[in-house]
Protein backbone atom coordinates (compact mmCIF):
# COMPACT_ATOMS: atom_id res chain seq x y z
CA UNK A 1 0.00 0.00 0.00
CA UNK A 2 1.36 3.41 -0.96
CA UNK A 3 -1.52 5.53 0.37
CA UNK A 4 -3.77 5.38 3.41
CA UNK A 5 -7.14 3.84 2.40
CA UNK A 6 -9.81 6.52 2.14
CA UNK A 7 -11.99 5.18 4.94
CA UNK A 8 -8.96 4.77 7.21
CA UNK A 9 -8.39 8.51 7.16
CA UNK A 10 -9.70 9.95 10.38
CA UNK A 11 -8.96 13.18 12.19
CA UNK A 12 -11.86 12.55 14.57
CA UNK A 13 -11.12 13.08 18.26
CA UNK A 14 -13.20 10.27 19.76
CA UNK A 15 -12.88 11.74 23.28
CA UNK A 16 -13.54 8.37 24.91
CA UNK A 17 -13.09 9.89 28.36
CA UNK A 18 -16.33 11.85 27.90
CA UNK A 19 -18.55 8.86 27.10
CA UNK A 20 -19.27 8.20 30.79
CA UNK A 21 -19.17 11.84 31.90
CA UNK A 22 -22.85 12.72 31.90
CA UNK A 23 -22.25 16.20 33.27
CA UNK A 24 -19.75 17.06 30.53
CA UNK A 25 -22.03 15.69 27.83
CA UNK A 26 -24.98 17.71 29.10
CA UNK A 27 -22.82 20.82 29.27
CA UNK A 28 -21.61 20.34 25.70
CA UNK A 29 -25.05 19.56 24.31
CA UNK A 30 -26.04 23.21 23.81
CA UNK A 31 -23.31 23.67 21.18
CA UNK A 32 -23.19 20.08 19.96
CA UNK A 33 -23.70 19.07 16.33
CA UNK A 34 -25.82 16.17 15.13
CA UNK A 35 -25.40 13.84 12.14
CA UNK A 36 -28.62 12.23 10.95
CA UNK A 37 -28.30 8.88 9.14
CA UNK A 38 -31.19 7.02 7.53
CA UNK A 39 -31.61 3.25 7.42
CA UNK A 40 -29.91 3.08 4.03
CA UNK A 41 -26.79 4.66 5.48
CA UNK A 42 -27.41 7.92 3.65
CA UNK A 43 -26.75 11.39 5.00
CA UNK A 44 -27.68 14.88 3.88
CA UNK A 45 -25.12 16.79 1.85
CA UNK A 46 -24.62 20.34 0.72
CA UNK A 47 -22.35 20.42 -2.30
CA UNK A 48 -20.50 17.33 -1.14
CA UNK A 49 -20.19 18.51 2.48
CA UNK A 50 -21.86 16.76 5.41
CA UNK A 51 -24.81 18.63 6.91
CA UNK A 52 -24.67 18.71 10.70
CA UNK A 53 -27.64 20.03 12.65
CA UNK A 54 -27.84 21.54 16.14
CA UNK A 55 -28.19 18.64 18.59
CA UNK A 56 -30.71 20.67 20.57
CA UNK A 57 -33.24 19.93 17.82
CA UNK A 58 -33.66 16.57 19.59
CA UNK A 59 -34.25 18.13 23.00
CA UNK A 60 -32.62 20.20 25.73
CA UNK A 61 -30.14 17.45 26.74
CA UNK A 62 -28.67 14.22 25.33
CA UNK A 63 -31.37 11.71 24.38
CA UNK A 64 -31.40 7.93 24.43
CA UNK A 65 -30.57 6.49 21.02
CA UNK A 66 -28.11 9.23 20.10
CA UNK A 67 -24.44 8.19 19.97
CA UNK A 68 -21.59 10.45 21.07
CA UNK A 69 -18.93 10.31 18.35
CA UNK A 70 -16.34 12.70 19.73
CA UNK A 71 -15.55 16.35 19.26
CA UNK A 72 -14.29 18.69 16.58
CA UNK A 73 -13.07 22.24 17.14
CA UNK A 74 -14.22 21.93 20.74
CA UNK A 75 -17.82 21.01 19.84
CA UNK A 76 -19.37 17.66 20.66
CA UNK A 77 -20.53 15.47 17.78
CA UNK A 78 -23.46 13.06 17.94
CA UNK A 79 -25.21 10.74 15.49
CA UNK A 80 -28.76 9.43 15.38
CA UNK A 81 -30.72 7.07 13.15
CA UNK A 82 -33.74 8.61 11.43
CA UNK A 83 -36.55 7.13 9.37
CA UNK A 84 -36.23 9.50 6.42
CA UNK A 85 -34.16 12.35 5.04
CA UNK A 86 -34.81 14.85 2.27
CA UNK A 87 -32.67 16.95 0.01
CA UNK A 88 -29.29 16.00 -1.46
CA UNK A 89 -28.38 12.58 -0.06
CA UNK A 90 -25.13 10.66 -0.22
CA UNK A 91 -23.93 7.13 0.55
CA UNK A 92 -20.44 6.72 2.04
CA UNK A 93 -19.54 4.12 -0.59
CA UNK A 94 -20.09 6.60 -3.40
CA UNK A 95 -19.19 9.98 -1.88
CA UNK A 96 -16.52 9.04 0.65
CA UNK A 97 -13.78 10.29 -1.65
CA UNK A 98 -15.24 13.80 -1.41
CA UNK A 99 -14.72 14.13 2.35
CA UNK A 100 -11.79 15.47 4.33
CA UNK A 101 -10.22 13.28 7.02
CA UNK A 102 -12.52 14.61 9.73
CA UNK A 103 -15.76 13.99 7.85
CA UNK A 104 -14.58 10.59 6.60
CA UNK A 105 -13.86 9.43 10.15
CA UNK A 106 -17.09 10.91 11.47
CA UNK A 107 -19.36 9.23 8.94
CA UNK A 108 -17.55 5.88 8.97
CA UNK A 109 -17.83 5.70 12.74
CA UNK A 110 -21.46 6.82 12.78
CA UNK A 111 -22.59 4.22 10.25
CA UNK A 112 -20.71 1.39 11.99
CA UNK A 113 -22.04 2.11 15.48
CA UNK A 114 -25.61 2.76 14.34
CA UNK A 115 -25.61 -0.48 12.35
CA UNK A 116 -24.56 -2.32 15.50
CA UNK A 117 -27.41 -0.75 17.49
CA UNK A 118 -29.88 -1.82 14.79
CA UNK A 119 -29.02 -5.48 15.37
CA UNK A 120 -28.31 -5.42 19.11
CA UNK A 121 -31.77 -4.74 20.50
CA UNK A 122 -31.80 -8.09 22.31
CA UNK A 123 -29.04 -9.62 24.39
CA UNK A 124 -27.06 -12.44 22.82
CA UNK A 125 -26.64 -13.89 26.32
CA UNK A 126 -30.17 -13.97 27.75
CA UNK A 127 -32.44 -12.80 24.93
CA UNK A 128 -33.78 -9.87 26.94
CA UNK A 129 -34.29 -6.43 25.45
CA UNK A 130 -31.27 -4.14 25.75
CA UNK A 131 -30.97 -0.41 26.26
CA UNK A 132 -28.10 1.86 25.15
CA UNK A 133 -25.63 3.14 27.74
CA UNK A 134 -22.28 4.95 27.82
CA UNK A 135 -23.65 7.53 25.38
CA UNK A 136 -24.28 4.81 22.80
CA UNK A 137 -21.10 2.75 23.22
CA UNK A 138 -22.64 -0.22 25.00
CA UNK A 139 -26.00 -1.82 25.70
CA UNK A 140 -27.34 -3.37 28.91
CA UNK A 141 -29.71 -6.30 29.23
CA UNK A 142 -32.93 -5.19 30.90
CA UNK A 143 -33.11 -8.61 32.59
CA UNK A 144 -29.66 -9.23 34.07
CA UNK A 145 -27.78 -5.98 33.43
CA UNK A 146 -25.28 -7.86 31.26
CA UNK A 147 -23.27 -5.36 29.20
CA UNK A 148 -22.54 -5.83 25.51
CA UNK A 149 -20.20 -3.74 23.38
CA UNK A 150 -20.16 -2.87 19.66
CA UNK A 151 -19.12 -5.70 17.36
CA UNK A 152 -16.70 -5.37 14.49
CA UNK A 153 -16.44 -8.36 12.15
CA UNK A 154 -12.91 -8.91 10.74
CA UNK A 155 -12.60 -9.83 7.09
CA UNK A 156 -9.46 -10.44 5.05
CA UNK A 157 -9.03 -9.08 1.54
CA UNK A 158 -6.14 -10.40 -0.51
CA UNK A 159 -4.37 -9.41 -3.70
CA UNK A 160 -3.11 -12.65 -5.22
CA UNK A 161 -0.26 -12.21 -7.69
CA UNK A 162 2.22 -14.49 -9.41
CA UNK A 163 5.35 -12.79 -8.09
CA UNK A 164 5.81 -11.06 -11.42
CA UNK A 165 3.34 -9.18 -13.64
CA UNK A 166 -0.01 -10.92 -13.21
CA UNK A 167 -2.74 -10.56 -10.61
CA UNK A 168 -5.78 -12.77 -9.98
CA UNK A 169 -9.12 -10.92 -9.96
CA UNK A 170 -12.57 -12.42 -9.52
CA UNK A 171 -16.21 -11.55 -10.16
CA UNK A 172 -18.84 -12.37 -7.58
CA UNK A 173 -21.91 -14.06 -8.99
CA UNK A 174 -24.06 -11.10 -7.94
CA UNK A 175 -21.97 -8.55 -9.83
CA UNK A 176 -22.56 -7.43 -13.43
CA UNK A 177 -20.26 -8.63 -16.19
CA UNK A 178 -16.72 -7.19 -16.31
CA UNK A 179 -16.71 -6.03 -12.66
CA UNK A 180 -13.75 -7.65 -10.92
CA UNK A 181 -11.95 -7.22 -7.62
CA UNK A 182 -9.52 -8.96 -5.31
CA UNK A 183 -10.74 -11.85 -3.16
CA UNK A 184 -12.11 -11.43 0.36
CA UNK A 185 -13.85 -13.32 3.13
CA UNK A 186 -14.74 -13.27 6.82
CA UNK A 187 -12.44 -14.60 9.51
CA UNK A 188 -13.79 -17.69 11.27
CA UNK A 189 -13.71 -18.39 15.02
CA UNK A 190 -10.33 -19.65 16.19
CA UNK A 191 -8.61 -18.63 12.96
CA UNK A 192 -5.62 -16.38 12.41
CA UNK A 193 -5.78 -13.73 9.70
CA UNK A 194 -3.09 -15.46 7.66
CA UNK A 195 -4.84 -18.81 7.90
CA UNK A 196 -8.05 -17.16 6.78
CA UNK A 197 -6.32 -15.83 3.67
CA UNK A 198 -5.15 -19.30 2.69
CA UNK A 199 -8.53 -20.90 3.42
CA UNK A 200 -10.63 -18.25 1.66
CA UNK A 201 -8.55 -18.28 -1.52
CA UNK A 202 -8.71 -22.06 -1.56
CA UNK A 203 -12.47 -22.13 -1.02
CA UNK A 204 -13.33 -19.41 -3.50
CA UNK A 205 -11.07 -20.26 -6.44
CA UNK A 206 -9.35 -23.53 -5.48
CA UNK A 207 -5.88 -21.97 -5.48
CA UNK A 208 -3.12 -22.66 -2.95
CA UNK A 209 -1.23 -19.48 -1.99
CA UNK A 210 1.94 -18.72 -0.06
CA UNK A 211 4.02 -15.76 1.11
CA UNK A 212 1.05 -14.08 2.82
CA UNK A 213 1.95 -10.49 3.73
CA UNK A 214 0.03 -7.77 5.56
CA UNK A 215 -0.65 -4.60 3.56
CA UNK A 216 -3.02 -2.41 5.60
CA UNK A 217 -6.58 -2.15 6.89
CA UNK A 218 -9.75 -0.15 6.44
CA UNK A 219 -13.04 0.12 8.34
CA UNK A 220 -15.93 -1.10 6.20
CA UNK A 221 -19.17 -0.32 8.05
CA UNK A 222 -21.45 -2.32 5.74
CA UNK A 223 -22.73 -3.39 8.12
CA UNK A 224 -19.84 -3.29 10.67
CA UNK A 225 -16.65 -4.85 9.34
CA UNK A 226 -12.97 -4.06 9.13
CA UNK A 227 -11.13 -5.12 5.97
CA UNK A 228 -7.60 -6.39 6.63
CA UNK A 229 -5.51 -6.34 3.48
CA UNK A 230 -2.93 -8.90 2.46
CA UNK A 231 -1.00 -10.00 -0.58
CA UNK A 232 -0.15 -13.60 -1.44
CA UNK A 233 1.54 -15.50 -4.24
CA UNK A 234 -0.20 -18.10 -6.39
CA UNK A 235 0.63 -20.18 -9.44
CA UNK A 236 -1.08 -18.79 -12.59
CA UNK A 237 -0.77 -22.20 -14.25
CA UNK A 238 -2.75 -23.96 -11.53
CA UNK A 239 -6.38 -24.73 -12.39
CA UNK A 240 -9.10 -22.64 -10.75
CA UNK A 241 -12.20 -24.16 -9.15
CA UNK A 242 -15.17 -22.13 -7.92
CA UNK A 243 -16.27 -24.50 -5.19
CA UNK A 244 -18.22 -22.35 -2.72
CA UNK A 245 -20.63 -20.79 -5.21
CA UNK A 246 -19.66 -17.16 -4.56
CA UNK A 247 -17.36 -16.62 -7.52
CA UNK A 248 -18.71 -16.65 -11.07
CA UNK A 249 -15.37 -16.27 -12.80
CA UNK A 250 -11.74 -15.35 -12.12
CA UNK A 251 -8.85 -14.53 -14.43
CA UNK A 252 -5.20 -13.55 -14.29
CA UNK A 253 -4.72 -10.00 -15.58
CA UNK A 254 -1.47 -8.39 -16.66
CA UNK A 255 -0.08 -5.27 -15.02
CA UNK A 256 -0.67 -3.14 -18.12
CA UNK A 257 -4.32 -4.20 -18.29
CA UNK A 258 -4.82 -3.31 -14.62
CA UNK A 259 -3.16 0.06 -15.16
CA UNK A 260 -5.50 0.76 -18.06
CA UNK A 261 -8.53 -0.18 -15.96
CA UNK A 262 -7.39 2.13 -13.16
CA UNK A 263 -6.93 4.99 -15.60
CA UNK A 264 -10.39 4.35 -17.09
CA UNK A 265 -12.08 4.87 -13.73
CA UNK A 266 -14.05 2.36 -11.71
CA UNK A 267 -17.03 0.01 -11.94
CA UNK A 268 -19.17 2.86 -13.28
CA UNK A 269 -16.90 3.52 -16.25
CA UNK A 270 -18.48 3.35 -19.72
CA UNK A 271 -15.40 1.74 -21.25
CA UNK A 272 -15.90 -1.48 -23.20
CA UNK A 273 -12.74 -3.04 -21.74
CA UNK A 274 -13.11 -6.51 -20.26
CA UNK A 275 -11.90 -5.30 -16.84
CA UNK A 276 -13.58 -2.79 -14.51
CA UNK A 277 -12.12 -2.25 -11.02
CA UNK A 278 -13.53 -0.93 -7.70
CA UNK A 279 -13.77 2.74 -6.84
CA UNK A 280 -11.44 4.74 -4.64
CA UNK A 281 -13.44 4.29 -1.42
CA UNK A 282 -12.49 0.59 -1.32
CA UNK A 283 -9.16 -0.67 0.00
CA UNK A 284 -9.20 -3.05 -2.98
CA UNK A 285 -8.44 -0.17 -5.32
CA UNK A 286 -5.55 1.04 -3.19
CA UNK A 287 -4.08 -2.45 -3.22
CA UNK A 288 -4.38 -2.64 -7.01
CA UNK A 289 -2.92 0.84 -7.46
CA UNK A 290 0.12 -0.01 -5.34
CA UNK A 291 0.67 -3.28 -7.21
CA UNK A 292 0.26 -1.59 -10.60
CA UNK A 293 2.92 0.99 -9.73
CA UNK A 294 5.46 -1.60 -8.59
Amino acid sequence: MTDVPLLSRSALDRAEELRTDSAALRAGWAEALLLRVNHRGQVRLDGGELILDPATELGPEPVSGAVFLGRRDGRHLWAVRVAALSGELGDLRFVGHLFDDSSAGLLTTAIAILNWHDSAGFSAVDGAATTPTISGWSRHSTSTGHEEFPRTDPAVICLVHDGADRVLLARNGNWPERRFSVLAGFVEAGESLESCVVREIGEEVGLAVSDVRYLGSQPWPFPRSVMIGFSAVGDPDAPLAFTDGEIAEAHWFGRDEVRAALEAGDWTSDTDARLLVPGSVSIARGMLEAWAKA
